[in-house]
């Protein structure tokens, strides 16, 4: 096959930043993705429904002219977030889903939930209004192996919480392990998990092997070779309960590449060309619309695109830049250290 055409994408989870990182990063995105869920994880955290909307109106004002994109934004749960402004988001259309992130589990974290306890409230509402949950599905802690924390967080955290709450609808993000496939693929209903492209590409040897790589650490870590081969088997699978969300986290080479590096790595630019070669590679290339542009929005209860996009297998590789200039500095794209055939069709 030399080419196909699928709808227009939509990414599940992306980091845009603000401020100058925003205004340099979000044309990879809306080149390509008609809507994206825009993670909350600010400093400050976008925590009320009047943050969110602030929040919108600055993705709009970056978004480079001609472009069509739309935000789907989420709030950053607290164990303060109030009940009422949350369902306020929800009715009012602006909010889509609510991030739980554990204290410390990721980037700028520290103002997340120690006690699920406390959240329980705006939780319960939650279930009441059909408004999704997504998690970072990891535990912080200490006496946790960093490749453990997945698995630990699903039978002390996520499976008790589901249990008490089987009506709330949850979004496992960035699904890293084996553990964390067959959990969802277990569950008769309300539970889906999103696939990171990097998470598709490299197992924990790219960040360790022959030196450490920076540009290949992000959270939840990358884990080992039969978590990745379980994570391309879902994805490429065709089930509707795994859909794109690739995590892309743009940080400057100067937070990366330091003696404690920030996690995150920056896949917008080059996602749909490698998950063609994934999905290729899967003898699967009918199903990439499945996992990048039509799960997605069945589960979000939204419509999917009438736009399409074709993507085109080329004679020669691929060019992508290796770093993006963006106003903050520049920031490394992600090498998924093979050459890159598939393109979208411009």
């Amino acid at each position: 096959m030399q080419s196909i055409t699928i709808r227009r994408p939509d990414d599940w989870h992306l980091h845009l930043r603000d401020g100058a990182m925003l205004e340099g990063v979000i044309g990879d995105t809306s080149r390509d993705f008609a809507r994206a869920i825009i993670m909350p994880n600010l400093v400050p955290p976008v925590v009320t429904t009047a943050d969110a909307e602030a929040y919108r109106g600055r993705i709009m004002a970056a978004l480079p002219k001609g472009d069509k994109f739309q935000p789907l934004m989420t709030l950053y749960l607290t164990e303060h977030t109030n009940p009422d402004d949350v369902e306020a988001g929800k009715t009012s259309g602006l909010t889509t889903a609510v991030k739980l992130y554990p204290a410390g589990a990721t980037t700028n974290s520290h103002g997340g939930v120690r006690d699920i306890e406390k959240a329980m409230p705006v939780l319960e509402r939650m279930a009441k209004i059909g408004l999704p949950l997504c998690v970072h599905g990891e535990v912080t802690a200490p006496e946790v192996d960093i490749f453990d924390r997945e698995a630990v967080f699903i039978e002390t955290v996520l499976d008790p919480l589901r249990k008490r709450l089987p009506e709330l609808k949850v979004t496992m993000e960035h699904v890293t392990t084996k553990d964390g496939i067959d959990y969802i693929k277990s569950a008769k209903s309300n539970l889906a998990g999103s696939i990171t492209t990097h998470h598709l590409i490299i197992n924990r040897n790219a960040i360790l092997v022959g030196g450490i790589r920076p540009h290949y650490y992000c959270l939840p870590v990358a884990k080992r070779e039969n978590h990745r081969l379980a994570l391309r088997a879902a994805a490429t699978s065709g089930d509707p309960r795994f859909f794109l969300g690739t995590d892309s986290a743009p940080h400057v080479d100067p937070l990366k590449e330091c003696a404690c590096g920030c996690a995150g790595i920056y896949t917008s630019i080059n996602t749909m060309s490698c998950l063609a070669h994934v999905f290729e590679q899967e003898n699967a290339l009918d199903r990439l619309e499945a996992f990048a542009s039509l799960n997605g929005p069945a589960w979000y209860g939204l419509p999917v695109n009438e736009e399409r996009i074709t993507l085109v297998k080329r004679d020669e590789p691929v060019s992508f830049p290796a770093k993006v200039e963006t106003g903050a500095g520049l920031v490394t794209v992600f090498d998924p250290m093979f050459p890159l055939y598939w393109d979208v069709d411009r």
